[in-house]
């Protein structure tokens, strides 16, 4: 399979998909250009080759078209970050964005407008009635998937080869993000540096594990990692459960949490999980203290208790330092770190001593030698707050894609290109 470094994009044409789905505030200023200057090495790579880029994105979730989902609004940053003049298609179709792209010269980019302005990308039918029928529901579907099938021929056909760089969406079977692959015969169609990078930190996480090996998993829910925990409890010798999930295990034993956060459905498979973890050996980690406020705001009133113990009117909204000396022991003591969700309310400095001291734990094993992989939202929110993110081994942009590898799945923008 062709790599970034092994191919020579000299005279072709490269449709590169990449995820500049980012943050802009009410004037469509940037917030957060980290999606945007991850993908410029695959960029600049092609053009320093004597290549030409069209570049293709997402922006948002349009149910068609709409000005508050252009990507002429990144345009500039896109420019400056990629020191050459990009230009813009004011279309992802028709016959002048198809002029552009094969007028298109060495050294020389094009922007593309947002690819889910279109249906097609998704392959998903819009503006049905609430009161469709099943049948129309599937008459419509049906619509959008052949049309589809013009729609992602059609962006093929302005390249010569295809890269996927958006990890971020790799784990939809989208026009753009696999699909497209298809019209690439296997020498033609790779993966970017970005792309590339993350494949390698999960694999190296989940396939080539140093031990011990382990997981910290915060969220407030149990229910939306349940299938991650479920896969983790095969590969790792210590999983920390922590965050808003941490009450759901305490209230299935017992214990009284206040108007903590809780699933009252997901009692019995709390349970379930702690027997699982028995059985297989794994060393399962759960606060024993908690850092609890009378309110929701970072101003409230806070004490420390068990997590058991937690009076009505309290709510747990950090891990305590029991907890904190706990976790951080553990994760000192290991060579493979994956972490996914905060331990505590970590948006109010007030609670977030619990994720500091996990980031640091981190921090602090990486610098003997251990994998560090840091994903998702939150949990890159957090390394960034503590300055950590240049610290730990790898922080992937990842979100759903993510997870889902961590799932053990394998996702269809990666299949595309490799095969597997």
């Amino acid at each position: 399979m062709q790599t970034m470094d092994s191919f020579n994009f000299a005279g072709k044409k490269a449709f590169v998909r990449v995820d500049f789905n980012v943050p802009l505030d009410e004037n469509f200023n940037i917030t957060d250009d980290t999606r945007i200057r991850a993908a410029i090495p695959t960029l600049k790579k092609i053009l320093k080759d004597g290549g030409s880029l069209i570049i293709g994105s997402h922006l948002g979730r349009p149910k068609g078209v709409t000005d508050k989902y252009s990507l002429k609004h990144i345009l500039p940053r896109v420019s400056e970050l990629l020191e050459v003049d990009v230009q813009f298609a004011n279309d992802c179709l028709g016959e002048e964005t198809e002029a552009k792209a094969a007028a298109l010269r060495p050294g020389e980019a094009l922007l593309l407008e947002n690819l889910r302005f279109y249906a097609e990308e998704e392959g998903k039918p819009r503006g049905l009635a609430e009161d469709a029928s099943d049948e129309e529901k599937a008459v419509a579907k049906k619509a959008v998937k052949d049309s589809q099938k013009e729609f992602t021929k059609k962006l093929a056909s302005y390249a010569d080869v295809y890269v996927n760089d958006a990890f971020g969406t790799a784990h939809r079977a989208h026009a753009s993000t696999a699909l497209i692959a298809d019209y690439f015969d296997a020498d033609h169609k790779l993966f970017g540096y970005l792309l590339q990078n993350e494949i390698t930190a999960v694999e190296k996480v989940m396939k080539e594990t140093e031990r011990p090996f382990t997981a910290i998993m915060g969220g407030s829910k149990v229910s939306t990692k349940i299938e991650i925990i479920q896969n983790l409890l095969d590969k790792v010798d210590n999983l920390i459960l922590a965050g808003g999930m941490t009450y759901t295990f305490a209230k299935a034993f017992g214990g009284k949490i206040g108007n903590s956060i809780v699933e009252d459905d997901k009692l019995d498979l709390a349970k379930e999980i702690v027997a699982m973890a028995k059985e297989k050996g794994v060393n399962l980690v759960l606060a024993t203290d908690a850092k609890i406020s009378d309110s929701f705001s970072n101003d409230a009133n806070t004490s420390f208790t068990s997590v058991n113990e937690i009076a009505d009117g309290w709510e747990g909204l950090d891990i305590g330092p029991e907890s904190e000396k706990t976790f951080t022991e553990v994760i000192k003591n290991s060579k493979t770190i994956l972490w996914n969700g905060p331990v505590g309310v970590f948006e109010f400095d007030n609670f977030a001593n619990g994720s500091r001291a996990v980031s640091e734990a981190i921090v602090a094993a990486t610098q003997k030698g251990a994998f560090s992989l840091v994903g998702g939202g939150d949990s890159v929110a957090c390394v960034n707050k503590f300055g950590h993110a240049d610290k730990v081994s790898y922080v992937s942009t990842g979100g759903g894609a993510l997870l889902e590898m961590i799932e053990g799945k394998v996702l269809p923008g990666v299949k595309a290109i490799r095969g597997y």
